[in-house]
């Protein structure tokens, strides 16, 4: 609600707008959107840890430094809001934070959200769960909130899961070779603007850039549009795959 307020109080301006003039330098912007956006971070928090966080929490204060951090970083080259990229960020700074607190004191972590965690500020820990147990539930979650994301992306392209799966290079080394083209596309600002915009594959200038025939980037449109999308974005998962693609 905060948040919907501080939008109406800046004249209609889009929350990506005040990013931007944040980014250019004004501190006294950036401290009132943080402050006008503290119930989303604490919300997000909370999703994690699966309990209700305060601002003393240690995690609220995770959190805040990581909305802080998506501010700083983001771009609408991104492809996506504000809010949906700090999200993902504040998500994995505050699993990165509890995962290094549970393993330095040997202790197990609830994800059930049971009532004596209130007994413990900052922390949620019982006895029910392993700490390999939570984390492999929570990269589950986290894994598919990336995946409803890069659909509702690649629907904005005209593709899908499947037309991946259809166009998908059957050889490693044609999977290689088209990452390395996505690679060079989105390291191109120029190119990559042009496919953000028009929403194709600039293959002729891409053919020029690297060292596959017309016809292979042709076949493999869509797939290195996919890859392109995805390393111009902040998916953790997804990412993870192409490095184990490049490293085979």
């Amino acid at each position: 609600m905060l948040g919907l307020l501080f939008m109406a109080k800046k004249n209609k301006r889009t929350l990506e707008d005040t990013v931007a003039l944040i980014q250019q330098g004004d501190k006294s912007l950036l401290n009132e959107l943080i402050q006008a956006y503290k119930p989303f971070i604490a919300k997000t928090v909370s999703s994690v840890c699966r309990r209700y966080i305060y601002e003393s929490d240690d995690e609220f204060s995770i959190g805040l430094i990581a909305f802080n951090e998506a501010i700083e970083k983001y771009s609408k080259d991104r492809g996506s809001s504000l809010l949906s990229f700090s999200e993902v960020i504040i998500k994995r700074r505050v699993i990165d934070y509890i995962r290094k607190q549970t393993k330095n004191q040997h202790i197990s972590i609830d994800i059930t959200n049971s009532l004596q965690d209130e007994e413990l500020p900052g922390t949620a820990i019982v006895n029910e769960l392993s700490l390999d147990e939570y984390q492999k539930k929570t990269d589950e979650q986290l894994r598919k909130e990336e995946i409803i994301h890069f659909q509702s992306l690649l629907a904005s392209f005209d593709l899908t899961f499947s037309d991946l799966v259809e166009n998908s290079p059957k050889h490693a080394d044609a999977r290689k070779n088209a990452i390395i083209a996505a690679k060079k596309l989105v390291d191109n600002e120029e190119l990559f603007k042009s496919l953000r915009e028009k929403k194709r594959l600039p293959i002729n200038q891409l053919e020029k850039m690297v060292n596959v025939s017309r016809k292979t980037l042709e076949r493999n449109r869509k797939y290195i549009i996919a890859i392109a999308l995805i390393l111009s974005s902040d998916y953790v998962y997804m990412k993870d795959y192409i490095k184990g693609v490049l490293d085979t």
